[in-house]
C-alpha cells in the first residue's frame, strides 16, 4: 500500500530502481518541470492536442487530490518528477473512474506504466472502485498494450477517433501471472547486472593495504577480473598497484559496481559518486548499521534510500561479498581469499562470517560456484532476489542458501514452489518460530521440515549436510525412486548402511545389501556395481569399501577406483564412502556411512516431491469477497460472516450467564441442545466435564448449568445437537518461513500432546488438501477404524481450500482456528471457531510490486 507517509520503491524492466508515492500539493513546480521535457508527441498522445504548458487552474487540480474519489501518483528519479499516473471517479459512489497517465520520454518503455496501473488498481479497488474506463488515441500504441498485456478483460469501442477502454480492476489470476512475472524479470535483471559489471570501484581501500577494503581490492586484482578496477582514494596516486582517483567518474569508464568499505556515516557520500559515475549497485561490506543498534539502523535507511533514489540496489550492509566465477566475468568482490572451482552452484549466505567457512569448504570438496552473494543485513537485496536470477541463470543448476530470517516468508514459499520445479533448492534454515510470531504454537520442527520439503526445498540442519547434499545434487543424477542398492567389501558396512536407509525412509532393495567380501579385487567389484547399476529394483547405490586386511590386496587404492566408475553406467545417483583410497572425479564421497545415507535421502525425498502433480487451486462456489470485505470492516467486525463469506458454516452458539438465559436460548434453538464452558480453552473439553451434550429439556439445562457454573464460571455457550463424528481441528497461523500455513488433525489431547498436524503453506491445491487430510498419524480413524463408517474426507478436503483460501485473499486474517469439527459420513458440522483480526497493513507479498 502507497501512502503520503509511506512511499514505495519499485524495480524497472531494466532493473533500476525509482521511487512511487502519492502527489503532494508541493508537487507543482516538479510537475510543470516534466511538462516542459515532453516531447510534442508525448504532449499530444496523452491530451489530444498540443497542450505546450499547464494552465495554473490545471495545475492545482492536477496536484491537489482527495486520495479517494481522486488519486494521483508520481514516479520520481532522485528528486525529479518522471511520470504522473491518475484516476478519477466518474460521479459520486460511482463504481467507475477514468484513468491515465503519461511517461517522460527518457523513461518510456522501461515499465513505469504497468507499475503506476498496478498501484492505482489497488487503491481504486480499496475505494469501492470496480471498474477503470480509460480513452486512448489508435496512434498511442505503447498505452493500448499496457492495457492489453496486464492481463485484465479489456472492452473497445472505437468512436470518434478515440478508443474507448473498460475493465474490471479486481485481482484475477491472470493479473496476478502477469504481474508475478514482471516482478520475476525486474529482480532477475537488477541481479544480473551486480554479477557482470564492466567496472568496478572500491572505496575505502588503504593505500597501506590494511584493512577490508583493501583485500577486498587484492581479491579482485587478483581473481583474474577483466573488467577495470577502480581505486577511489582521496589523495593517493596509486592503490595496490592500481590508478586511484578522487571519484569514480574521474577515471572515465563504465562503473556498474560499488564496493563500499567505509565507515558508515561516510557512506551516503559514496552513493553520490558512485551514482554519478552511473553504478547500478553497491556492495556495502562496512558493519555498523543496523546490527549495530538505532542510530546505525537510521543510517542504514538513509543509505538505501539514497541508492534507490539514485536507481542502484544494495547488498549489505556488514556483508561478505559477491562473486561470479563465470570465465568471461571472474568476479571475486568478496573477503574470501579463494574461490571454489568454477561449477554450476549458485551460493547465498545471509552471514558474512558463515560464507567465508561455506566457501572454503565447497573449494575443499571440489563444490564448483557458479556465484555467490552475501545478504549481510539484507537491507536490500535478498534470498529471495537471487532465487528469481539464479531461475533463469544458464550456469546455475544447483542452489544452496543460507537463511538465518526470513523477510518476506510468504514470497519464499511461492518461489520455492515454482523455481524447485525447474532447479534444487537447499535451504539451511532454523526451523524455530521466533517469540512474538503468532498467538498460536504453529507447526513444530518436524512439521517445518515437513513444510519446506511439500514446499520443494530441501532442508538441512548443519553446515556439513549443506554441502553434503550440494555435492550430490551437483554430479550425479535425481533417483527414479526410494529403492537402494547397498554394495561393499565388508558386512559390517553393508549392514550399518542398510540400518541408516531404514531410518531415513529409503528402501534397501530386495537381495540387498550386497557383501562382495573382502577379498574382493577390482574386477569382481566393479562386477557387482555393474549389476547392481542394471538392477530395475534398485533405483540408487550406496557404495562402502573398507581396507583390507594387510596382505589380502595390492594396489588398493588403484582397484576401487578403476572399479567404482562402472556404477554409474545405468544413470542411477550413487553415494560412496571410502575408508581407503580416493573416489574418481564426479563421485560424492561422505566421511561416514550416515552421512551418504542421509544426502541420498534427502534427495530422494525432492524426487519423489518432483514426481508428484503440483496440484491446481480449484473454483470454489458459495465465496463471496464483497461480503467478506464487509464482515472485516473496522466498525462492524463479523468473524462468522466472514467464515460465511468463504462457505464456511458455524453452528449457531448462544452465549449465556445465567440459568434463565441458558434455558431462553435452548427453548429458542430447539431441544435437544449442548452446554458448554465459555472459555476457548474448555470448548471442547468432554473429559473434563466442560461439555454437557443431548440436554432434552428446560430443567436439566437448568440443573446442568448450575453444576457447570460452579466449577467453569458463569459464562457458558447453548448449542443445538448436531449428530456425532470424528473431532477435527483446522488452524491458520503465520509462519516465519512461509507466512500464512494451514494445519489439521484430529481433536482430542492425545493428538494434541504429541503435535500430530499436517501443515501446508497458502494458497493450496487440491493435492495440498487432499494431502493434509490423509497425512496426520491418526489419519486412519477417518477412513473407518475398527469397523466405524468412513468420514467423508472430501467434505473435509473442501473445508481447508476455504481456510486456504480465505488466508490467501484476506490478509487481515492473522490466525484461525476452528474447533472441533465434526466429520461424519454425511458431511462435516463446525462447531466454534476463532478469528483474530490484524491491522490493514499489507502482507508481505500481496499488492501491487514493490521492494
Amino acid at each position: 500500500m502507497t501512502t503520503v507517509e509511506q512511499p514505495v520503491d519499485v524495480l524497472l524492466s531494466d532493473g533500476t530502481t525509482v521511487q512511487l508515492r502519492p502527489i503532494r500539493p508541493a508537487d507543482g513546480p516538479g510537475i510543470v518541470a516534466m511538462h516542459s521535457r515532453f516531447s510534442e508527441r508525448t504532449r499530444y498522445l496523452r491530451y489530444f492536442s498540443p497542450y505546450p504548458r499547464i494552465p495554473d487552474r490545471d495545475l492545482q487540480r492536477f496536484v491537489n487530490v482527495d486520495h479517494r474519489d481522486r488519486e494521483a501518483f508520481v514516479v520520481l528519479v532522485g528528486d525529479r518528477i518522471v511520470a504522473v499516473g491518475r484516476y478519477e471517479r466518474l460521479g459520486p459512489q460511482a463504481p467507475e473512474a477514468e484513468v491515465a497517465f503519461v511517461v517522460e520520454d527518457a523513461y518510456q518503455g522501461r515499465g513505469i506504466g504497468s507499475v503506476l496501473l498496478e498501484h492505482l488498481a489497488d487503491t481504486a479497488g480499496r475505494n469501492d472502485i470496480a471498474n477503470f474506463v480509460a480513452e486512448v488515441l489508435p496512434a498511442n500504441g505503447a498505452m493500448l498494450r499496457v492495457f492489453s498485456d496486464f492481463g485484465y478483460q479489456v472492452q473497445r469501442q472505437f468512436a470518434d477517433g478515440v478508443v474507448h477502454l473498460t475493465f474490471p480492476i479486481a485481482p484475477t489470476d491472470a493479473t496476478l501471472e502477469v504481474q508475478r512475472g514482471r516482478e520475476h524479470r525486474t529482480e532477475a535483471r537488477s541481479i544480473a547486472r551486480l554479477l557482470a559489471p564492466r567496472g568496478v570501484a572500491v572505496y575505502g581501500a588503504s593505500a597501506t593495504g590494511q584493512g577490508v577494503g583493501a583485500a577486498v581490492l587484492g581479491h579482485l586484482r587478483d581473481g583474474g577480473y577483466p573488467g577495470t578496477v577502480i581505486p577511489v582514494h582521496p589523495s593517493a596516486a596509486t592503490v595496490a598497484g592500481l590508478p586511484a582517483y578522487s571519484s569514480a567518474s574521474a577515471a572515465g569508464v563504465p562503473v556498474d559496481l560499488a564496493v563500499v568499505a567505509v565507515p558508515p556515516e561516510t557512506a551516503r557520500e559514496v552513493v553520490a559518486d558512485a551514482a554519478a559515475a552511473g553504478a547500478h549497485g553497491l556492495v556495502v561490506i562496512s558493519a555498523g548499521f543496523a546490527e549495530a543498534g538505532g542510530e546505525g539502523a537510521a543510517m542504514q535507511r538513509a543509505l538505501v534510500r539514497a541508492a534507490h533514489a539514485a536507481g542502484m540496489r544494495v547488498v549489505g550492509p556488514n556483508c561478505l561479498g559477491v562473486a561470479n566465477t563465470d570465465p568471461a566475468v571472474r568476479l571475486n568482490a568478496t573477503l574470501a581469499p579463494r574461490l571454489p572451482v568454477p561449477g554450476r552452484v549458485g551460493i547465498f549466505s545471509q552471514s558474512g562470517a558463515f560464507g567465508v567457512a561455506l566457501l572454503a569448504e565447497a573449494d575443499r570438496r571440489g563444490l564448483g560456484l557458479s556465484s555467490f552473494v552475501s545478504a549481510g543485513n539484507r537491507a536490500d537485496v535478498s534470498g529471495n532476489d537471487l532465487l528469481q536470477y539464479w531461475q533463469d541463470d544458464p550456469g546455475t543448476d544447483v542452489i544452496m542458501l543460507y537463511l538465518e530470517t526470513f523477510g518476506n516468508p510468504r514470497k519464499f514459499a511461492r518461489l520455492a514452489r515454482r523455481i524447485g520445479r525447474d532447479k534444487p533448492v537447499v535451504a539451511l534454515a532454523s526451523p524455530a518460530r521466533p517469540p512474538g510470531v503468532g498467538d498460536a504454537a504453529g507447526p513444530d520442527e518436524v512439521a517445518v521440515g515437513a513444510l519446506f520439503a511439500h514446499s520443494g526445498v530441501i532442508r538441512v540442519d548443519t553446515v556439513a549436510e549443506l554441502l553434503d547434499v550440494g555435492v550430490l545434487l551437483a554430479h550425479q543424477p535425481l533417483p527414479a525412486g526410494s529403492r537402494v542398492g547397498v554394495v561393499g567389501n565388508s558386512s559390517a558396512l553393508t549392514g550399518l548402511a542398510a540400518t541408516a536407509c531404514a531410518a531415513q525412509g529409503l528402501t534397501v532393495a530386495r537381495g540387498y545389501p550386497r557383501d562382495v567380501g573382502p577379498r574382493a579385487g577390482a574386477a569382481e567389484f566393479a562386477a557387482a556395481l555393474a549389476e547392481t547399476g542394471a538392477d530395475d529394483e534398485v533405483d540408487a547405490l550406496v557404495v562402502v569399501f573398507a581396507p583390507p586386511l594387510p596382505g589380502q590386496l595390492t594396489d588398493t587404492e588403484a582397484d576401487f577406483t578403476t572399479a567404482l566408475p562402472s556404477a554409474f553406467a545405468a544413470g542411477k545417483p550413487a553415494v560412496a564412502t571410502l575408508l581407503v583410497g580416493r573416489a574418481p572425479a564426479g563421485v560424492p564421497a561422505y566421511p561416514s556411512v550416515e552421512e551418504a545415507v542421509r544426502a541420498l535421502a534427502r534427495v530422494a525425498v525432492y524426487a519423489d516431491w518432483l514426481r508428484r502433480p503440483a496440484g491446481v487451486p480449484p473454483e470454489l462456489p458459495r465465496v463471496d469477497r464483497e461480503a467478506a470485505h464487509a464482515a472485516l470492516r473496522p466498525e462492524a467486525l463479523d468473524p462468522v460472516g466472514l467464515l460465511a463469506a468463504y462457505g464456511i458454516d458455524v453452528v449457531e452458539s448462544v452465549p449465556a450467564r445465567s440459568a434463565v438465559e441458558a434455558v431462553d436460548a435452548a427453548a429458542r434453538l430447539g431441544f435437544p441442545v449442548a452446554l458448554k464452558a465459555a472459555a476457548p480453552g474448555l470448548r471442547h473439553r468432554l473429559d473434563l466435564g466442560a461439555v454437557r451434550l443431548d440436554l432434552p429439556d428446560a430443567a436439566t439445562v437448568h440443573r446442568t448449568y448450575a453444576e457447570m457454573a460452579a466449577v467453569f464460571g458463569a459464562a457458558v455457550l447453548v448449542q443445538p445437537m448436531v449428530p456425532p463424528g470424528v473431532a477435527c481441528v483446522v488452524e491458520l497461523v503465520e509462519d516465519p518461513a512461509f507466512g500464512p500455513v494451514v494445519g489439521f488433525g484430529l481433536g482430542g489431547v492425545a493428538t494434541e500432546l504429541l503435535g500430530d498436524q499436517a501443515w501446508r503453506a497458502v494458497p493450496l491445491t487440491d493435492l495440498d488438501a487432499a494431502e493434509l487430510v490423509d497425512e496426520p498419524r491418526a489419519a486412519p480413524l477417518l477412513r473407518g477404524h475398527r469397523g466405524a463408517a468412513p468420514v467423508d474426507r472430501a467434505a473435509l478436503a473442501d473445508l481447508l481450500l476455504r481456510v486456504g483460501r480465505l488466508a490467501d485473499e484476506q490478509p487481515r486474517v492473522r490466525a484461525l482456528t476452528l474447533n472441533p469439527v465434526l466429520a461424519r459420513p454425511d458431511g462435516i458440522s463446525v462447531l466454534h471457531a476463532t478469528v483474530r483480526i490484524g491491522s490493514a497493513v499489507p502482507r508481505p507479498d500481496t499488492g501491487p510490486r514493490r521492494l
